[in-house]
Parts: structure tokens; sequence; C-alpha cells
């Protein structure tokens, strides 16, 4: 990922941060059939390993896990991200020499990839991808709410996947490289837009 300073997220619980809030991850890997790719929930354990560890599961139709995978895999989570306007920009009133541009938030995981069947690891990683996310509601489902033999069946009909992280970057565009004017001006730009994904995106703008 191309990163120009300005951009760059380094801090591992920053990082860390970013995924646990767009838990959503691209999972791709590059194939002898060529490049596949799979939107999937991702699981980070932060405490496993030197860098931490993603989890997750594939349908076992996805033909994802039975391709040789070269090299490591990658994991791309996307956070908030926003148009912007030349527009808004005060330097806009001063020599028009602007542009449009996108405000976002990524960080890529990669690593090694293990594809595994055991139904205990499997168990171990849909309930705890299931607490993760049941965890703040007011009336929590569990995967023991389900019948035994149903989650049996399941996990029969599932792939884990487990990734060590041994590279990890993060990039945060928020228009840091804009005078502050430009800044103030996009800041008040998104935050007037229809869009809730735009008004998140205006409450990152830096503003000293």
């Amino acid at each position: 990922m191309y990163t120009p300073p300005a951009f760059a997220v380094t801090d591992a619980a920053e990082l860390y941060g970013m995924i646990r809030q767009c838990p959503l991850a691209s999972f791709i890997t590059a194939t002898p059939e060529g490049p596949m790719a799979t939107p999937l929930p991702m699981l980070l354990d932060a405490n496993e390993g030197e860098s931490g560890v993603l989890y997750a599961h594939l349908a076992r139709p996805n033909p994802q896990w039975q391709a040789d995978v070269i090299g490591h895999g990658l994991a791309v989570f996307m956070g908030p991200d926003a148009y912007v306007s030349p527009s808004w920009y005060a330097s806009k009133a001063e020599h028009g020499k602007v542009v449009p541009t996108w405000n976002y938030m990524a960080v890529q995981a990669s690593g090694p990839v293990e594809f595994f069947s055991d139904a205990e690891r499997l168990l171990d990683v849909v309930t705890r991808l299931t607490n993760l996310h049941e965890g703040t509601r007011q009336a929590p489902w569990a995967v023991t709410d389900a019948p035994q033999a149903y989650v049996t069946a399941q996990l029969r009909g599932i792939v884990g996947v487990r990734m060590p992280i041994v590279s990890l970057e993060g990039k945060r565009k928020m228009s840091q490289n804009r005078p502050e004017a430009d800044r103030r001006g996009v800041k008040q730009g998104l935050a007037a837009s229809s869009h809730e994904s735009d008004r998140v995106v205006s409450d990152l703008i830096p503003i000293e």
C-alpha cells in the first residue's frame, strides 16, 4: 500500500484498533489460477504470536481454500471513507489549483495462510467471532443457543483460516497534507452531508 509519511499509522495498538473498527476484510490470496478474494469477518487475536493472528472461516464450496497459496495472504480492512470536493478548500478562492480527492482509513495485514477443518478449532473460531459481534447486544445470541447436532452439521460446511501477521501497514488519509483552512472547509463540508459515512469522516479530520 502506497503510504506517504503524513498518512502513515505505525503504532501497533492503533493499528489493532483500526482493524477492530472495520472487522469485515477482503481476504486475498495469489494462486496458480490467479488472485482470489473473499469478503470475510475476521477475528484478531493480538496476544497470539509475535504480531497477532487473524482468524476467519470460508464456506467449504469456496474454491479459494482449495487453491495453492503463492506467498503470503493479504487481509485488507477498509474504514470510514468519503469523497472530498475541491470546492470546500479555502485555497480554491485563492489560486484555484485544487483537485478532488478521497479521504479514507485502511489497514493491510499479510502473513502465511493455514486452512483447517478440525471441528474443535472451527467451533472455537465461530464462537469467538459470534461473541465479538453479539457481546454488545442487549440479548446476545450464543452458538450454544442452537442445537448441538445442528452446529456440528454447520461446522462440516466451513473451513477455517489462520493467518499469523508478519506485516502490518496502516493509512489514515484525512486531509493532513492540506493547510488548516482547507481542512476546516472539508470538515464543514462533510459534516453537512446527508450521508452518515461522510459525517463520520468529518469527525476524524484533525484541526489544530
